[in-house]
């Protein structure tokens, strides 16, 4: 009877855990079961009596806040403000900065899907659908990729004249100050179908979209750089740019050595206090052709002008083009992609102080400003930029498999090849759901912090992996660079992307879970900040209350965790307990969102500040964050597309895909986790039956790659928003025009290849075969007509350019020496 009642205890304290019930409620269990056991006078008097001081001796100061304050709290927080690691003022901003959106619901270890599926499929207004379907249509007929990279090493003029027409640099600008005023999910739309033909069109219309001065001024900028500034953006009247990177100063971006120094100065004829400004940028895309230049430096006060303080911090200032000092005008050369991009300096530059974003009132708060909104625009820009790449790279690679034979058979058909299909269909699949969702978080109002850091590293990081994918299967119609190519640049230039806005492995390493750790997380800022409260009691009473919150979150996580991992998810509570495909979904994310806030509170209670240099456990923990949340932006699509039966083996083979993913990287954590001790309690809690997931089935993979070889509505809506006119010769506008006559003419193509198996067609090209076969009737003259056009559109598809050698050998007719040499610059 005293193992019975032991084990009743511990199966209510496991219930109690498992569905996150209150301290108070989780005691008023414990303390009825002992109850009903004395009452019935069992198991004797003795073990009564020694079980009930236990639970006295446990129950009693963890309810009562005075005892658990003096004698667990407050010990408690002397040690936790000893563990926090020191944090400068800007890593303090970047921790703070920002909203937290479905990802905090991923880290709570307890998703409420219905939150999920209550988010509005947000659509585009007509205003904005008209503008896709007109200029950003008519702009994308204008593009020739060739004449881009190779001739002109930039859009034509005529090209630039039409997006300042348009009216493309001001799509975030409000109408008011004669912008178009359009939402995310229409700067999103703009960019996917721009991306889809010119990636250097792609990123100059991107830009002044993104982290250009323009959102800042809106932002944070004063009435009247508002009403100066915007209008001229809004039109292409100014071209803006924005210099933060400098030699020394990449990631590290908060190192950066340009400097302004406050003083008095002459500007436009007139004695006013300003500052005096040294920089050295580079990688500065529309550095070249910008008329106004934001600019971060750090600013100095050494005659303390403003008032004691000698560093006031990172700021942001406009640098009109014309300022005396400013150098500009040179470009970098980024990969064959042409875009507009080069570095930026200046010596004693010198402006007013209203020349500061926000004025003199914004000194010092610039790297909160820039955190802020680069957060916004990395969650769009550089993921609707790669979701035009790999839906251009999906249909391209679809139709060039299905019009190009190989041993009288598509390539597409190989089972090599139906393996790269299905990474391109699913992985194109995953990157759209997430810039969607992205997107769609900025248009509800959020500055999306981790989950914009988590769809640029995994957008440009799936779609370098999907143009790996194009060119394997292109062969060398890819490799051969000319107008005919639509590939080259596309894979030349896919290094770019993972670099820009932060680079892909810092992003990884620091941001996605560094800092979701700490954002995303119910307790630990809240705790951090409590820390930090000057009055010694509001603080401890704070504190009291958020750690056993927090303590109680961390045993239902791991009991949440142990038990979801044992039932392979099957005790969660899920949004559609009549679709068992869909179930399994739910619950296998319920599962390892558990798994995942168990593993993050383990990871910062044993190592804690030490965590910060632990970038491969941040890495792998900020992986399987990513993996839930592109799973959620999937299932979200799904739902809000009423479940198209026909897209539902592209989304079973992205979906396994990523749970493989969360595994593989909860196993890497938990293999190469520091300490031997809590390595067990992590395989024992995470992988309680073992690691089960397996990658998508080469049976789920023929299905998925055999949708991308002929037109379909699961084709159509997986490709969605790209360019696909043949208008003005567009080669994969071409394609898609050839595919169903080439479809339609494979059963007279298998006719003239039975005939000649059998021996009837000896003849030695392939004319003269096509006339042997109609007059012995195996084609009629008519289906002989088609196939000669069918074969014409073939050959002209899988046709390469070739030059006369003189053309290619530029450093004849160019000087071939850089401008700059590393070392000058």
């Amino acid at each position: 009877m005293t193992a019975l009642l032991l084990l009743s205890l511990l199966t209510v304290s496991l219930v109690c855990a498992f569905l996150g019930t209150r301290l108070l409620i989780w005691s008023s269990a414990l303390l009825l079961t002992f109850a009903l056991f004395a009452v019935a006078g069992e198991p004797g008097w003795i073990s009564l009596t020694l079980i009930g001081l236990l639970l006295a001796g446990i129950l009693v100061p963890l309810n009562l806040p005075a005892l658990r304050q003096r004698f667990i709290s407050g010990p408690f927080l002397i040690q936790y403000r000893k563990m926090l690691p020191q944090l400068s003022d800007t890593e303090k901003d970047a921790m703070e900065s920002g909203t937290v959106g479905w990802e905090g619901e991923l880290f709570s270890g307890k998703p409420d899907w219905k939150k999920l599926l209550d988010q509005p499929y947000l659509e585009l207004t007509s205003e904005e659908q008209a503008f896709v379907d007109g200029p950003a249509e008519e702009l994308c007929g204008m593009l020739r990729q060739w004449e881009i990279t190779h001739e002109l090493a930039d859009l034509p003029p005529e090209v630039w004249a039409f997006c300042k027409k348009n009216k493309f640099f001001g799509m975030i600008i409000p109408k008011q100050f004669g912008g178009l005023g359009f939402s995310a999910m229409a700067h999103r739309a703009v960019l996917q179908k721009i991306s889809s033909v010119s990636a250097v069109a792609g990123s100059n219309v991107a830009v002044p979209n993104s982290l250009g001065p323009a959102e800042l001024i809106l932002h944070y900028g004063t009435d009247e750089q508002k009403n100066h500034y915007l209008p001229r953006l809004a039109v292409g009247d100014d071209i803006p740019c924005f210099g933060l990177t400098g030699p020394t100063a990449g990631s590290d971006a908060t190192s950066i050595p340009d400097y302004g120094v406050v003083c008095e100065g002459e500007y436009q004829g007139k004695k006013v206090l300003g500052m005096r400004l040294n920089f050295d940028k580079r990688y500065i895309t529309l550095a070249p052709v910008a008329t106004v230049i934001g600019l971060a430096v750090r600013l100095y006060d050494p005659d303390k002008l403003l008032g004691d303080t000698r560093d006031l911090g990172i700021s942001l200032a406009l640098v009109p083009r014309e300022t005396p000092g400013v150098e500009v005008g040179t470009r970098h050369m980024p990969l064959n992609v042409p875009f507009q991009n080069g570095p930026v300096r200046g010596k004693d530059v010198f402006l007013p102080l209203d020349a500061l974003i926000g004025g003199s009132d914004m000194i010092g708060k610039g790297w909160r400003m820039l955190v802020e909104l680069l957060s916004v625009g990395r969650g769009v820009t550089l993921p609707s930029s790669s979701t035009g790449g790999a839906k251009m790279g999906s249909l391209a690679t679809g139709a060039y498999a299905r019009i190009r034979k190989q041993f009288n058979l598509p390539i597409g058909r190989f089972e090599g090849v139906e393996e790269a299909l299905a990474r391109i269909a699913g992985k194109t699949y995953a990157i759209s759901a997430l810039s969607r969702m992205t997107a769609t978080a900025v248009d509800l109002g959020e500055k999306p912090a981790i989950s914009s850091a988590i769809a640029k590293y995994h957008a440009t990081e799936m779609a370098q992996q999907i143009i790996k994918d194009v060119m394997d299967v292109h062969g060398g119609k890819g490799i051969i660079l000319g107008p005919r190519n639509y590939l080259g640049r596309a894979w030349q230039g896919s290094p770019i992307w993972i670099t820009v806005e932060g680079a892909n492995i810092m992003t990884r390493c620091l941001m996605i879970f560094g800092q979701g750790a700490i954002r995303c997380h119910p307790f630990v800022l809240k705790e951090i900040q409590a820390s930090g409260i000057s009055d010694p009691d509001q603080a401890l009473k704070t504190f009291d209350k958020l750690l056993f919150g927090h303590v109680g979150y961390s045993i239902r996580n791991a009991v949440r965790s142990f038990v979801l991992g044992f039932s392979r998810g099957h005790l969660s509570r899920v949004p559609v307990p009549n679709d068992r495909r869909l179930a399994s979904y739910y619950r296998k994310l319920t599962r390892y969102s558990a798994a995942l806030a168990f593993a993050a509170d383990i990871s910062m209670l044993t190592l804690g500040g030490k965590l910060k240099q632990k970038e491969r456990l941040s890495a792998r923990l900020g992986d399987v964050l990513s993996q839930l949340y592109i799973c959620s932006a999937m299932l979200a699509r799904y739902e809000a597309q009423d479940r198209p039966s026909t897209d539902q083996p592209i989304l079973a083979w992205a979906f396994h895909d990523a749970i493989y993913k969360i595994q593989t990287a909860l196993a890497g954590a938990v293999d190469n986790f520091p300490n031997r001790y809590m390595r067990l309690l992590l395989s024992l809690v995470i992988f309680p039956t073992g690691r089960r997931e397996r990658e998508p089935g080469d049976r789920l993979g023929h299905r998925v790659a055999q949708l991308l070889l002929s037109p379909s509505a699961t084709r159509d809506r997986l490709t969605q928003g790209v360019y696909k006119s043949a208008a003005n010769g567009h080669p994969v506008g071409l394609m898609e025009e050839a595919l169903p006559q080439v479809i339609a003419a494979e059963p007279l193509e298998r006719r003239l290849l039975k005939a000649q198996r059998a021996g009837q067609l000896d003849a030695i090209t392939w004319e003269e075969q096509l006339e042997q076969a109609v007059s012995l009737s195996v084609v009629t003259r008519d289906e002989a007509k088609t196939l000669t056009q069918v074969r014409e559109l073939v050959l002209e598809i899988i046709a390469v350019d070739e030059f006369e050698s003189e053309v290619l050998e530029l450093g004849k007719t160019m000087g071939n020496e850089p401008l700059h040499t590393s070392e000058a610059a």
